[in-house]
């Protein structure tokens, strides 16, 4: 196996473990600012990982238009993690 894609099984380990945790704890926390807060770090690992793996796409799509989709998706988590913890400081 190659570095890069040792490194690739890694985060997706570390992504399912982060989701399912985070999903057991949405069900425990349902409603109310934490229950608000655990979905909004879900939606935000869930877009990190389409971006992370957008790369499987390689034999179809340029080069560049990968990058371009993965930088989408980054700033998409991103922006999206800091629009909803605003509102949730403000609710």
């Amino acid at each position: 196996m190659t570095t890069q894609m040792i490194m690739s099984v890694f985060t997706l380990i570390i992504y399912l473990i982060i989701i399912f945790v985070f999903n057991k704890a949405r069900i425990k926390y349902a409603g109310g600012k934490v229950g608000k807060v655990i979905n909004l770090i879900l939606v935000t690992v869930c877009l990190l990982f389409i971006a992370d793996y957008v790369t499987i796409l390689g034999n179809f799509v340029s080069q560049e238009i990968l990058e371009t989709i993965r930088a989408l998706f980054r700033t998409a988590a991103l922006s999206f993690l800091a629009y909803g913890g605003s509102k949730v400081a403000n609710s």
